[in-house]
């Protein structure tokens, strides 16, 4: 069984326990002010496998399989450990991508966040720099568009949105799980930046 699958199922069954359990949802969740004052830093990671509705859930775990069975095929073939590097890069894309997020609310009591969103992103951002020149056509982006156009997109709306927005979407750590996921697979997989570089003609 595919890594991607267990995690979807795990986060499936963790987020549908937070949801019917008011008391196990605020225990997980990603609250930087009581993080800081109980030094709950299980937080950082816990927070990755709760969302705050089913939409939610369903949107992060369909782009996560949409997306993450062809990384984990890529670090199979092109790492030493593949289980365990994409096991690092999901696991890594929800901790670092929280950081920014942490010392920016950790003095407001009232700033709270759910969601696997930061490791979402790593893993778009590993497939975007393994597979720049694939045609993407999501259900929000009707037309076909090359992957790697769409990171530039993504990452220019991404890092504007989390200097000017107040939507409540954690924009910064779309952005910053996406850059976490293009340095760790550049690293993993020695060969993608060239392969990057080649593929879109720079």
């Amino acid at each position: 069984m595919s890594i991607t699958l267990i995690i979807v199922a795990l986060t499936a069954l963790v987020s549908f326990a937070a949801l019917n359990n008011p008391e196990l949802f605020s225990k997980l969740l990603f609250q930087p002010f009581v993080m800081h004052d109980r030094n709950s830093w299980y937080r950082f990671l816990s927070h990755g496998f709760v969302h705050g509705s089913f939409m939610h859930l369903a949107v992060n775990m369909y782009v996560l399989w949409m997306f993450g069975t062809a990384v984990e095929d890529a670090y199979a073939l092109n790492t030493g450990m593949p289980h365990e590097a994409y096991i690092l890069l999901y696991l890594g894309g929800i901790v670092l991508s929280s950081l920014p997020g942490y010392f920016k609310h950790r003095h407001d009591p009232e700033y709270r966040a759910v969601g696997a969103s930061g490791a979402t992103s790593a893993v778009v951002f590993s497939f975007i720099l393994l597979h720049p020149d694939t045609k993407l056509m999501l259900i929000f982006l009707p037309i076909p568009m090359a992957a790697w156009i769409f990171g530039g997109l993504y990452l220019a709306y991404e890092w504007y949105m989390s200097k000017r927005s107040s939507d409540g979407i954690a924009h910064d750590a779309h952005y910053f799980g996406a850059l976490f996921g293009i340095a760790f697979t550049a690293i993993i997989i020695p060969g993608a930046v060239g392969g990057f570089i080649n593929a879109v003609g720079l």
